[in-house]
Protein backbone atom coordinates (compact mmCIF):
# COMPACT_ATOMS: atom_id res chain seq x y z
CA UNK A 1 0.00 0.00 0.00
CA UNK A 2 1.08 3.40 -0.44
CA UNK A 3 1.43 6.23 2.43
CA UNK A 4 -2.21 7.20 1.67
CA UNK A 5 -3.54 3.63 2.50
CA UNK A 6 -4.35 2.35 -0.89
CA UNK A 7 -3.33 -0.23 -2.69
CA UNK A 8 -2.92 1.25 -6.43
CA UNK A 9 -2.69 -0.18 -9.60
CA UNK A 10 -1.92 1.79 -12.25
CA UNK A 11 -3.94 1.10 -15.73
CA UNK A 12 -2.28 3.29 -18.21
CA UNK A 13 1.44 3.31 -19.02
CA UNK A 14 3.35 2.84 -22.38
CA UNK A 15 6.60 1.11 -22.21
CA UNK A 16 8.75 3.44 -24.24
CA UNK A 17 11.36 1.59 -26.80
CA UNK A 18 14.09 2.99 -28.42
CA UNK A 19 12.98 5.39 -31.35
CA UNK A 20 9.89 5.95 -30.04
CA UNK A 21 9.13 7.99 -27.03
CA UNK A 22 5.52 6.81 -27.31
CA UNK A 23 4.01 9.89 -27.70
CA UNK A 24 1.46 10.86 -30.63
CA UNK A 25 2.64 12.41 -33.80
CA UNK A 26 1.82 15.44 -34.54
CA UNK A 27 -0.64 16.15 -37.58
CA UNK A 28 0.70 15.90 -41.15
CA UNK A 29 2.20 19.08 -42.23
CA UNK A 30 2.66 20.59 -38.82
CA UNK A 31 6.26 22.26 -37.41
CA UNK A 32 7.98 20.03 -35.33
CA UNK A 33 9.31 22.91 -33.58
CA UNK A 34 6.25 23.91 -32.37
CA UNK A 35 4.90 20.73 -30.66
CA UNK A 36 8.64 20.54 -29.29
CA UNK A 37 7.95 23.84 -28.00
CA UNK A 38 4.90 23.10 -26.17
CA UNK A 39 6.08 19.67 -25.21
CA UNK A 40 8.82 21.46 -23.14
CA UNK A 41 6.46 23.92 -21.93
CA UNK A 42 4.43 21.34 -19.90
CA UNK A 43 7.51 19.78 -18.77
CA UNK A 44 8.46 23.45 -17.13
CA UNK A 45 5.26 24.00 -15.90
CA UNK A 46 4.33 20.72 -14.58
CA UNK A 47 8.08 20.55 -12.77
CA UNK A 48 8.86 17.17 -14.43
CA UNK A 49 12.53 16.20 -15.78
CA UNK A 50 13.57 15.83 -19.10
CA UNK A 51 13.41 12.43 -20.88
CA UNK A 52 16.89 10.81 -21.10
CA UNK A 53 18.58 11.26 -24.19
CA UNK A 54 18.82 7.66 -24.86
CA UNK A 55 16.13 5.02 -23.75
CA UNK A 56 17.60 2.00 -22.30
CA UNK A 57 16.55 -1.45 -24.46
CA UNK A 58 13.81 -3.24 -23.18
CA UNK A 59 14.82 -5.62 -20.43
CA UNK A 60 16.29 -2.59 -18.55
CA UNK A 61 13.79 -0.85 -19.15
CA UNK A 62 11.35 -3.66 -17.84
CA UNK A 63 14.01 -4.21 -14.73
CA UNK A 64 13.61 -0.26 -14.07
CA UNK A 65 9.30 -0.43 -14.04
CA UNK A 66 9.40 -3.58 -11.84
CA UNK A 67 12.29 -1.41 -9.21
CA UNK A 68 9.67 1.62 -9.91
CA UNK A 69 6.55 -0.32 -8.34
CA UNK A 70 8.57 -0.75 -5.54
CA UNK A 71 9.94 2.18 -4.98
CA UNK A 72 6.91 4.07 -5.58
CA UNK A 73 4.41 1.73 -3.94
CA UNK A 74 2.36 0.39 -6.26
CA UNK A 75 1.08 -2.94 -6.89
CA UNK A 76 0.57 -3.41 -10.16
CA UNK A 77 1.02 -1.72 -13.63
CA UNK A 78 -0.35 -1.87 -17.17
CA UNK A 79 1.79 -1.44 -20.13
CA UNK A 80 -0.70 -0.23 -22.81
CA UNK A 81 2.34 0.03 -25.34
CA UNK A 82 5.70 -1.48 -25.70
CA UNK A 83 8.01 -4.18 -27.53
CA UNK A 84 5.61 -6.14 -29.17
CA UNK A 85 3.57 -9.13 -27.93
CA UNK A 86 6.43 -11.95 -27.61
CA UNK A 87 8.29 -9.33 -24.87
CA UNK A 88 5.26 -8.36 -23.25
CA UNK A 89 4.37 -12.16 -22.47
CA UNK A 90 7.29 -12.60 -21.08
CA UNK A 91 7.25 -9.59 -18.64
CA UNK A 92 4.12 -10.96 -17.20
CA UNK A 93 5.45 -14.48 -16.74
CA UNK A 94 8.57 -13.13 -15.15
CA UNK A 95 6.34 -10.84 -12.95
CA UNK A 96 3.09 -12.53 -12.51
CA UNK A 97 0.11 -10.40 -11.03
CA UNK A 98 2.60 -7.31 -11.31
CA UNK A 99 3.18 -6.35 -14.72
CA UNK A 100 0.39 -6.90 -17.30
CA UNK A 101 0.54 -5.76 -20.94
CA UNK A 102 -2.39 -5.55 -23.50
CA UNK A 103 -2.05 -5.49 -27.36
CA UNK A 104 -1.59 -2.24 -29.87
CA UNK A 105 -1.84 -3.59 -33.31
CA UNK A 106 -3.39 -0.63 -35.64
CA UNK A 107 -7.18 -1.56 -36.22
CA UNK A 108 -6.44 -1.52 -40.28
CA UNK A 109 -3.17 -3.51 -40.09
CA UNK A 110 -4.20 -6.56 -42.78
CA UNK A 111 -3.09 -8.68 -39.97
CA UNK A 112 -5.18 -7.35 -36.92
CA UNK A 113 -7.25 -9.98 -35.96
CA UNK A 114 -4.42 -12.41 -36.11
CA UNK A 115 -1.96 -10.38 -34.40
CA UNK A 116 -4.68 -9.39 -31.76
CA UNK A 117 -5.08 -13.52 -31.09
CA UNK A 118 -1.47 -14.27 -31.06
CA UNK A 119 -1.17 -11.53 -28.21
CA UNK A 120 -3.97 -12.68 -26.58
CA UNK A 121 -3.71 -16.73 -26.75
CA UNK A 122 -0.33 -17.19 -27.11
CA UNK A 123 1.44 -14.16 -25.25
CA UNK A 124 -1.70 -14.02 -22.79
CA UNK A 125 -1.98 -10.11 -22.88
CA UNK A 126 -4.78 -8.79 -20.98
CA UNK A 127 -6.65 -6.34 -23.73
CA UNK A 128 -5.94 -4.07 -26.75
CA UNK A 129 -5.04 -0.13 -26.74
CA UNK A 130 -5.66 1.40 -29.91
CA UNK A 131 -6.95 4.99 -31.00
CA UNK A 132 -10.67 6.63 -32.39
CA UNK A 133 -8.65 8.12 -35.00
CA UNK A 134 -6.54 5.05 -36.01
CA UNK A 135 -9.89 3.37 -37.47
CA UNK A 136 -10.47 4.47 -41.11
CA UNK A 137 -13.53 3.48 -41.25
CA UNK A 138 -16.76 3.47 -38.84
CA UNK A 139 -16.30 1.34 -35.53
CA UNK A 140 -19.15 -1.04 -36.63
CA UNK A 141 -17.97 -1.52 -39.71
CA UNK A 142 -17.87 -5.25 -40.36
CA UNK A 143 -14.18 -5.07 -41.34
CA UNK A 144 -13.24 -4.77 -37.44
CA UNK A 145 -16.16 -7.00 -36.37
CA UNK A 146 -13.85 -10.11 -35.53
CA UNK A 147 -11.73 -8.35 -33.26
CA UNK A 148 -15.05 -7.07 -31.34
CA UNK A 149 -15.63 -10.66 -31.40
CA UNK A 150 -12.75 -12.32 -30.33
CA UNK A 151 -12.40 -9.62 -27.52
CA UNK A 152 -16.04 -10.04 -26.34
CA UNK A 153 -15.36 -14.26 -26.32
CA UNK A 154 -12.53 -13.79 -23.67
CA UNK A 155 -14.31 -10.66 -21.90
CA UNK A 156 -10.90 -8.76 -22.32
CA UNK A 157 -11.24 -4.84 -22.28
CA UNK A 158 -10.60 -2.95 -25.23
CA UNK A 159 -9.13 0.96 -24.05
CA UNK A 160 -9.56 3.41 -26.93
CA UNK A 161 -8.34 7.05 -26.78
CA UNK A 162 -10.51 9.53 -28.02
CA UNK A 163 -10.04 13.41 -27.71
CA UNK A 164 -7.04 15.33 -29.17
CA UNK A 165 -3.95 13.30 -29.84
CA UNK A 166 -0.33 14.56 -28.49
CA UNK A 167 0.34 18.31 -27.57
CA UNK A 168 0.68 21.62 -29.64
CA UNK A 169 0.08 20.86 -33.54
CA UNK A 170 -1.36 17.18 -32.34
CA UNK A 171 -4.58 15.41 -34.24
CA UNK A 172 -7.59 17.52 -33.13
CA UNK A 173 -9.66 16.45 -36.48
CA UNK A 174 -11.42 13.08 -37.24
CA UNK A 175 -14.66 11.48 -38.07
CA UNK A 176 -13.64 9.31 -35.02
CA UNK A 177 -12.65 12.14 -32.45
CA UNK A 178 -15.70 11.11 -29.99
CA UNK A 179 -15.97 8.32 -27.80
CA UNK A 180 -19.90 8.62 -28.74
CA UNK A 181 -18.52 6.42 -32.09
CA UNK A 182 -18.07 3.45 -30.39
CA UNK A 183 -21.70 3.47 -28.62
CA UNK A 184 -23.18 1.10 -31.81
CA UNK A 185 -20.00 -1.43 -30.85
CA UNK A 186 -20.60 -0.80 -27.10
CA UNK A 187 -24.26 -1.85 -27.30
CA UNK A 188 -23.56 -4.45 -29.87
CA UNK A 189 -21.10 -6.29 -27.59
CA UNK A 190 -22.47 -5.31 -23.63
CA UNK A 191 -20.12 -7.92 -22.54
CA UNK A 192 -16.89 -6.39 -24.07
CA UNK A 193 -15.48 -3.60 -21.09
CA UNK A 194 -14.51 -0.87 -23.25
CA UNK A 195 -12.31 2.00 -21.40
CA UNK A 196 -12.47 5.35 -22.24
CA UNK A 197 -9.13 6.89 -21.34
CA UNK A 198 -8.21 11.17 -20.00
CA UNK A 199 -11.82 11.48 -19.18
CA UNK A 200 -12.50 12.08 -23.06
CA UNK A 201 -9.57 13.80 -23.56
CA UNK A 202 -11.92 17.10 -24.69
CA UNK A 203 -14.90 15.29 -25.28
CA UNK A 204 -16.05 15.20 -21.73
CA UNK A 205 -20.13 15.25 -22.64
CA UNK A 206 -20.20 12.85 -25.19
CA UNK A 207 -18.03 10.62 -22.52
CA UNK A 208 -20.62 11.45 -19.71
CA UNK A 209 -23.66 10.61 -22.53
CA UNK A 210 -21.83 7.29 -23.70
CA UNK A 211 -21.07 5.98 -20.16
CA UNK A 212 -24.48 6.69 -18.86
CA UNK A 213 -25.96 4.69 -21.67
CA UNK A 214 -24.08 2.16 -21.69
CA UNK A 215 -22.85 0.15 -18.47
CA UNK A 216 -19.72 -1.92 -20.41
CA UNK A 217 -18.34 1.66 -20.53
CA UNK A 218 -15.45 2.53 -18.37
CA UNK A 219 -13.86 6.12 -17.48
CA UNK A 220 -9.85 6.33 -17.37
CA UNK A 221 -8.34 8.89 -15.01
CA UNK A 222 -5.17 9.07 -16.43
CA UNK A 223 -2.68 11.87 -17.31
CA UNK A 224 -2.51 15.83 -16.39
CA UNK A 225 -5.98 16.51 -18.68
CA UNK A 226 -4.15 19.12 -19.21
CA UNK A 227 -7.37 19.63 -22.19
CA UNK A 228 -9.38 21.11 -19.72
CA UNK A 229 -7.68 24.35 -20.28
CA UNK A 230 -8.91 24.88 -23.86
CA UNK A 231 -12.75 23.77 -22.85
CA UNK A 232 -15.03 26.43 -23.30
CA UNK A 233 -16.13 26.85 -19.55
CA UNK A 234 -14.25 25.91 -16.23
CA UNK A 235 -13.25 22.64 -15.33
CA UNK A 236 -11.24 21.30 -12.54
CA UNK A 237 -10.43 17.57 -11.86
CA UNK A 238 -12.25 17.92 -9.17
CA UNK A 239 -15.02 18.83 -11.58
CA UNK A 240 -14.13 15.39 -13.30
CA UNK A 241 -13.88 12.77 -10.75
CA UNK A 242 -16.96 14.04 -9.35
CA UNK A 243 -19.56 13.67 -12.35
CA UNK A 244 -18.21 10.83 -13.28
CA UNK A 245 -18.84 9.32 -9.82
CA UNK A 246 -22.01 10.63 -9.90
CA UNK A 247 -23.17 9.14 -13.55
CA UNK A 248 -21.46 6.00 -13.41
CA UNK A 249 -20.58 5.57 -9.66
CA UNK A 250 -17.29 4.06 -7.95
CA UNK A 251 -17.20 0.60 -9.88
CA UNK A 252 -16.84 2.16 -13.39
CA UNK A 253 -14.00 4.30 -13.31
CA UNK A 254 -10.47 3.33 -12.68
CA UNK A 255 -6.97 5.24 -12.07
CA UNK A 256 -3.87 5.63 -14.53
CA UNK A 257 -0.81 7.39 -14.75
CA UNK A 258 -0.25 8.12 -18.56
CA UNK A 259 3.68 7.05 -17.46
CA UNK A 260 6.01 7.16 -20.15
CA UNK A 261 10.01 7.88 -19.45
CA UNK A 262 12.52 7.72 -17.31
CA UNK A 263 13.80 9.46 -15.06
CA UNK A 264 9.92 10.80 -13.72
CA UNK A 265 8.78 6.96 -14.01
CA UNK A 266 5.41 6.53 -12.44
CA UNK A 267 4.02 10.00 -12.24
CA UNK A 268 3.13 10.39 -8.24
CA UNK A 269 1.75 13.45 -8.80
CA UNK A 270 -1.34 12.40 -10.29
CA UNK A 271 -2.04 10.40 -8.13
CA UNK A 272 -2.17 12.76 -5.14
CA UNK A 273 -3.99 14.90 -7.24
CA UNK A 274 -6.66 12.09 -7.52
CA UNK A 275 -6.73 11.09 -3.94
CA UNK A 276 -6.80 14.92 -2.94
CA UNK A 277 -9.46 15.55 -5.05
CA UNK A 278 -11.90 12.56 -3.91
CA UNK A 279 -11.47 13.64 -0.43
CA UNK A 280 -12.56 16.95 -1.08
CA UNK A 281 -15.44 15.46 -3.06
CA UNK A 282 -16.82 13.56 -0.08
CA UNK A 283 -16.12 10.00 -2.19
CA UNK A 284 -15.42 7.44 0.47
CA UNK A 285 -12.34 5.49 0.82
CA UNK A 286 -13.83 2.39 -0.10
CA UNK A 287 -15.21 3.64 -3.23
CA UNK A 288 -11.86 5.40 -3.79
CA UNK A 289 -9.87 2.03 -3.04
CA UNK A 290 -12.00 0.53 -5.81
CA UNK A 291 -10.92 3.09 -8.24
CA UNK A 292 -7.49 3.07 -7.35
CA UNK A 293 -6.73 -0.59 -7.55
CA UNK A 294 -10.10 -3.26 -7.00
CA UNK A 295 -11.94 -1.97 -10.85
CA UNK A 296 -8.50 -2.23 -12.59
CA UNK A 297 -7.88 -5.88 -11.25
CA UNK A 298 -11.13 -6.78 -12.32
CA UNK A 299 -10.81 -5.68 -16.09
CA UNK A 300 -7.83 -7.78 -15.82
CA UNK A 301 -9.29 -10.96 -14.04
CA UNK A 302 -12.64 -11.23 -15.80
CA UNK A 303 -12.59 -14.64 -14.41
CA UNK A 304 -11.54 -14.02 -10.77
CA UNK A 305 -14.51 -13.48 -7.80
CA UNK A 306 -15.81 -10.16 -7.58
CA UNK A 307 -14.37 -8.14 -4.96
CA UNK A 308 -17.76 -6.95 -3.71
CA UNK A 309 -20.73 -5.88 -4.82
CA UNK A 310 -20.56 -2.55 -6.80
CA UNK A 311 -23.73 -0.57 -7.29
CA UNK A 312 -24.44 0.43 -10.27
CA UNK A 313 -25.11 4.52 -10.91
CA UNK A 314 -28.75 3.61 -11.59
CA UNK A 315 -29.30 2.08 -7.86
CA UNK A 316 -27.28 4.41 -6.24
CA UNK A 317 -28.72 7.57 -7.37
CA UNK A 318 -32.32 6.52 -8.27
CA UNK A 319 -32.40 7.00 -11.78
CA UNK A 320 -33.35 4.19 -14.45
Amino acid sequence: MNDHGYKVLDFHVHFVVPGLRGRVPPARGTDLTYSQRQYAWMLDAWDFPQPEAEVPDPPENLRRWVAELETKQLEAVVFLTGPGGAFMGEAQRAHPERVFGFSHVLPDDPDAAKILREDLDVHGLKGWKTYGPRFDLPLDDRRYWPLWEMLAERRRPVLIHYGVLGGGGGIVFHPRMSPLTVAPVANAFPELPIVIPHFGAGYWGDLLQLAWSCENVIVDTSGSNQWIRWMPYPLTLGDLLRKAYETVGPSRIIFGSDSQYFPRGFAQRYLQDLVREAAYAGIPRADLQRILYDNGWALLHPDAPAAGPAPRAADRFGRE
